[in-house]
């Protein structure tokens, strides 16, 4: 299930770097739950809408992002989390709340993302980002996916995940987190499998670290 968010905006500048900050936005609305430490049955996007000025990011016509997850529970926890405190930062608030029921994802193949999609790996004494165009690429991607899948009981053979290599615009993304810096994918992604598979990987995200804002897609 999704939440879409509409949200106020304040005349005021938010750094380029404001993940951190909508995360904990995030778990604020989320409180304590069983998520906390577990890996992240959920995925959020980045704020829309925002344009660059010298310092940072200005959103004068409001800005919006969504918030999905597998767990109704935590669809439920988000909810009565902004009833409770619509409030985020720099200003910004919560105006309106848009459920959208899980779709059909029979016929769809190709999804873009609304987050970039952040792979790493631990090589030897190193954590290694890995790119879209790097071969080990998508089959990260579908470990990372049937680690989660697993964990709620989900099996599907026919799975099969690959970054688009036919997007000509695909790039990558810095993004600094709390002073480290990764490096993250910007190129859609193509999943073939079971129907219910892929409205996992709707809902969870992609990747590594959707826990803290990477990897949504659309």
């Amino acid at each position: 299930m999704r939440l879409y968010f509409k949200i106020k905006t304040t005349n005021q500048t938010i750094p380029f770097d404001h993940q951190p900050l909508l995360t904990g936005t995030i778990y604020k609305w989320l409180g304590r739950n069983k998520e906390h430490g577990k890996v992240s049955l959920y995925s959020f996007s980045q704020l829309s809408g925002g344009k660059i000025v010298d310092n940072g990011l200005k959103f004068e016509r409001g800005t919006s992002f969504f918030f999905s997850s597998y767990d109704s529970t935590l669809i439920k926890m988000m909810i009565a989390g902004i009833h409770s405190s619509p409030e985020m930062f720099y200003g910004f608030i919560v105006s309106e709340i848009i459920i959208q029921e899980d779709p059909d994802l029979s016929d769809r193949n190709v999804f873009s993302v609304a987050s970039p999609i952040f792979i790493k790996r631990r090589v030897g004494e190193c954590i290694e980002h890995i790119l879209y165009n790097d071969p080990r690429a998508n089959n990260c991607l579908k470990e990372t996916l049937t680690k989660k899948m697993n964990r709620e009981g989900l099996i599907d053979e026919s799975l099969d995940i690959r970054f688009d290599s036919s997007y000509r615009r695909a790039s990558t993304k810095k993004i600094t987190y709390k002073g480290i810096e990764n490096r993250a994918n910007w190129c859609p992604v193509i999943i073939e499998g079971k129907p219910l598979t892929k409205l996992f990987a709707w809902n969870v995200g992609l990747g590594n670290s959707t826990g803290i804002g990477f990897g949504a897609i659309k």
